[in-house]
């Protein structure tokens, strides 16, 4: 029986990556969390541009009331030095809200040095309106506590007549100047939000219709690799419509590097073979102990040269970009020509597949794995070989594979046997033909495909080959 050699597992091309975070989740995320911070500070100075303006429309009121007040307060008097303005009580009744107690308009006349309160509005009935201090100023504003606690706006003008100076200050409730205030705040808040969220919408919308042509160059480049399409679709944006250029040279220049591997494996195994016969030939003419030690030396080196040629074949066909094939077709045109080559042996070779499935690599490949299996499988058989190919999801990496069992009713093998099967070149039964190197071939392959092979125990008596291989998807 052949025999194979199982290299250590190495790594996997086609394991999945943690996937980084959206790019458009990203661009959403930064231009929201910008439109949110301006809209916030637009909203801030809107509010405060609002209480400015409404804080000197009080102010404008309250300037109207005291300059009430002076007119009504001074007297003008003819002397023979010409005319002098004396202070008299205030008859001020031009609003009724002064004479209204605890209205919430006030008004006090006091001395400028001593803050002796001369006069004050019928509205404050006893209470004092304790203004502060205006200094040097000639006039102030500001807020207060005033009668019962309210908040009081009050505006403080200094009036000189002759050497004595007075403070004239005028006050008024702030109760309907912080809710309109507080209800315009509210309705900016109320507007910045709708337009927030419309702005937001619009910015996903703007990323969604901005990333399509990505999308459109992932799909392009998915049937590529699946091999739908040769070249990717280079119909983009010119942004990104180079990176597809870049792509299709990449693609181009795989495939060149690939069929120059190709080429340079083929003339070197011409090359090392006819000197190899040619050797070989000789020393089988020649006869004696020398010519069977450089016969046989000249068919080591003949195995090691195709097992090394293999691998190199097999890792160049390994790195094109775009190949898939059904293995349907594949292992029935196998299936038929082992069906002739052993027809002398009465075997029955089944077959069985669930669904379409699509191996992601090259037929040849799939045709030299399935080949190497089945005609291992025919060649120990009693009379009865079994393939099976089975869809098999991958949880560890979640990857789509498949498997291809193949089973015999022949003598199969120990757990020990099989443990020595997996050393490259060596056979079990050097009755049977062969180089030993078939599974070794079977399973280098499918390591860089990042599959396996597994033997085992058979049910129908014999061995069981598992090989896994990388799917495409099942249908």
């Amino acid at each position: 029986m052949t025999s194979e050699a199982s290299p250590g597992p190495g790594p996997d091309p086609d394991s999945p990556r943690r996937p980084q975070r959206s790019l458009a989740g990203r661009l959403v995320f930064v231009a929201a969390v910008w439109s949110t911070v301006a809209l916030a500070l637009a909203g801030i100075f809107l509010v405060s541009l609002y209480q400015r303006a409404s804080e000197r429309a009080f102010d404008a009121q309250l300037e109207i009331h005291i300059n009430a007040l002076i007119s009504g307060m001074l007297e003008t008097e003819a002397g023979a030095d010409g005319a002098t303005a004396t202070l008299s009580a205030p008859d001020y009744s031009g609003d009724p809200r002064f004479s209204l107690p605890l209205s919430g308009w006030y008004w006090t006349v006091r001395h400028a040095e001593n803050a002796d309160i001369l006069y004050a509005s019928k509205s404050l009935v006893g209470d004092p309106l304790n203004v502060p201090g205006i200094g040097r100023n000639d006039s102030s504003a500001g807020f207060i506590s005033g009668p019962g606690g309210d908040e009081i706006r009050v505006l403080q003008q200094r009036i000189s007549i002759g050497d004595t100076s007075y403070i004239i200050a005028v006050g008024a409730a702030t109760a309907g100047f912080w809710t309109d205030i507080y209800e315009f705040g509210r309705m900016v808040t109320l507007t910045l939000c709708l337009v927030g969220l419309g702005l937001i919408l619009a910015i996903f919308l703007q990323v969604r219709i901005g990333l399509k042509p990505l999308a459109r160059l992932r799909a392009s480049l998915s049937a590529v690799r699946q091999g739908e399409a040769e070249r990717i679709d280079e119909a983009l944006p010119r942004e990104i419509a180079p990176l597809a250029v870049e792509l299709n040279a990449l693609i181009v220049s795989n495939r060149e590097i690939v069929e120059r591997a190709r080429t340079h494996v083929g003339n070197l195994a011409h090359g090392l073979k006819t000197p190899l016969s040619v050797i070989s030939n000789e020393a089988r003419a020649a006869g004696g102990p020398l010519a069977e030690k450089v016969s046989e030396q000249a068919a080591i080196m003949s195995t090691q040269i195709q097992h090394h040629l293999e691998r190199a074949r097999m890792a160049a066909q390994r790195r094109v970009i775009g190949v898939s094939c059904e293995t349907q077709p594949v292992l029935a045109r196998l299936i038929r020509a082992m069906d002739k080559i052993y027809q002398d042996k009465g075997i029955s070779v089944g077959f069985e597949q669930s669904g379409e499935i699509r191996f992601r690599g090259e037929s040849q490949d799939l045709e030299e794995m399935g080949g190497n299996l089945i005609d291992n499988a025919c060649k120990w058989a009693a009379s009865r070989v079994s393939v099976k190919v089975a869809p098999l999801s991958d949880p560890a990496t979640n990857r789509d594979m498949f498997t291809i069992i193949v089973e015999d009713d022949g003598p199969g093998l120990t757990r020990e046997e099989r443990a020595e099967a997996v050393k490259r070149g060596r056979r079990l039964d050097e009755t049977v033909p062969g180089t030993g190197l078939g599974l070794s071939i079977v399973a280098d392959l499918a390591a860089l495909y990042g599959g396996t092979l597994e033997l085992d125990g058979s049910a129908l008596g014999g061995l069981k080959a598992t090989l896994t291989l990388p799917a495409l998807g099942q249908v």
